[in-house]
């Protein structure tokens, strides 16, 4: 009988293109759209993220009021919208308001959502990034093809700091099953240069980096290290703006839970489950393979109970 892995693998292949429109694409996918092509200043990622993190209320904000929440000037906030590629803020707040709206029209709320306690909110607002993130792999292409590279690369990086450890390693763990060379780094500073350049030298050509919130400087460092290595980056994040996926080849970017002292992870997780998916489609003969090898060697050693 084929383990629950082997299982999964042979019959939950991610299928490409896009699926029938039952929803326009999350708010925060939007936003991200919108701010993601140009090369913005500081100041401006500033403003973009602000819009993201509050935009059914920012998107009705005057420029004067827009500029003081997020503390910039006026004239700030007017190049933001020619950059974004607007003729002036009237027109960038149109569009917003536009998506603030839909927002508004598609969430509403209950007398006993209203009600909820802390615990409750904290698990309605992962619910709504998973929302975000269902309506993100309405079109999986982007998924399947760098499912396909993480996949060719060998050896295969992946790099994950301080509180993004936990992240990285179910990562890491799940893709030895599947890839035969996979290089968990978690480690800053000068190990994990080391451990980037050696992966580049032994024929590596991809790193999968995690960064949570709060984004850790080394994790930049260790990003820009590998690029400069002539390693491609993907990287697994909460913002679509920013450094960090100022450096990456690949961003992926789905929001966290903050409503507790710490965050929670409920939409990263999934998308990471979704990337390793997608290295299993990439080479099935492989996955298989290395699948029923395995449960060989489970068996033989008794690495799990019998259920």
């Amino acid at each position: 009988m084929p383990s629950p892995q082997q299982a999964r693998a042979q019959s939950s292949a991610i299928t490409s293109g896009k699926t029938a429109p039952e929803a326009g694409a999350a708010p925060t996918s939007q936003l991200r759209e919108l701010f993601d092509g140009p090369r913005l200043s500081p100041g401006q990622r500033r403003i973009a993220q602000y819009l993201i993190e509050h935009i059914t209320e920012a998107a009705f904000l005057s420029i004067t009021d827009l500029a003081e929440r997020v503390g910039v000037s006026q004239p700030s906030v007017t190049r933001f919208a020619a950059a974004v590629g607007f003729s002036g803020y009237p027109a960038l707040r149109e569009k917003l308001q536009a998506i603030a709206l839909s927002t508004l029209g598609s969430a509403p709320t209950t007398p006993a959502e209203n009600r909820s306690n802390e615990l409750q909110a904290a698990v309605d607002a992962e619910i709504e990034n998973l929302e975000n993130l269902r309506r993100d792999f309405a079109d999986p292409d982007q998924v399947i093809a760098l499912g396909r590279a993480l996949s060719r690369s060998t050896p295969l990086t992946v790099l994950g700091l301080r509180i993004s450890v936990s992240l990285a390693e179910y990562f890491a763990y799940a893709a030895r099953r599947i890839h035969p060379d996979v290089r968990l780094v978690t480690r800053g500073g000068s190990v994990a240069y080391d451990a980037l350049l050696q992966s580049r030298a032994a024929g590596g050509t991809w790193v999968l980096a995690f960064t949570m919130p709060r984004h850790a400087q080394e994790t930049l460092t260790a990003v820009r290290v590998a690029r400069g290595a002539g390693l491609r980056v993907a990287l697994v994040t909460d913002l679509a703006l920013g450094p960090l996926a100022d450096e990456a080849d690949v961003t992926f970017a789905t929001g966290t839970g903050s409503r507790l002292v710490f965050d929670s992870y409920a939409a990263p997780a999934v998308l990471t489950a979704a990337l390793l998916q997608a290295m299993t489609d990439a080479d099935p003969e492989r996955t298989q393979a290395r699948l029923e090898e395995y449960e060989q060697i489970a068996d033989q050693h008794h690495f799990f109970l019998k259920d």
